[in-house]
């Protein structure tokens, strides 16, 4: 699978990921996708809520 969002060479600031299996992990649990896409539209709380951007990494290689 290849990712949908570009990899960018710096985590984004303010975002703490801690999917260490995810393409984008980065450091310290940073994410280093260039954007990131959370889902659904309407959540009525966090556990409704999805990071759309996650790439398992050995997909993405």
């Amino acid at each position: 699978m290849e990712p949908r969002i570009e990899k960018s060479s710096e985590k984004l600031n303010g975002v703490k990921c801690i999917v260490s299996n995810c393409y984008y992990h980065v450091g310290a649990n940073g994410c280093s996708a260039s954007a990131i896409e959370i889902a659904p539209q309407h959540a009525d709380s966090s556990e409704e809520t999805d990071c759309n951007t996650f790439t398992p990494h050995d997909d993405a290689l």
